[in-house]
């Protein structure tokens, strides 16, 4: 059976760093940036991403729906 990781895309542009992502993510793989988008907010981004079992559940609590996931078998 193959394995499947995920990855999480940020729609950098419209996230608001509400950090409610960060909180729902059982695999601590999202922080908010130290940087931050055009409108002045820190943004979400995946800061550990091999720990990502692409449950989604950033996705689902995000919003804005600013977040994507992807399942990728290795």
């Amino acid at each position: 059976m193959a394995k499947i990781k995920g990855a999480v895309e940020v729609d950098v542009l419209h996230c608001k760093g509400c950090e409610l992502c960060v909180h729902a993510c059982p695999s601590n793989v999202l922080a908010l940036s130290k940087n931050v988008n055009e409108k002045g907010y820190a943004y979400a981004y995946m800061q550990n991403p091999e720990a990502c079992i692409g449950c989604a559940s950033c996705a689902y609590i995000c919003p804005d729906g600013c977040i994507k996931v992807y399942k990728v078998k290795l």
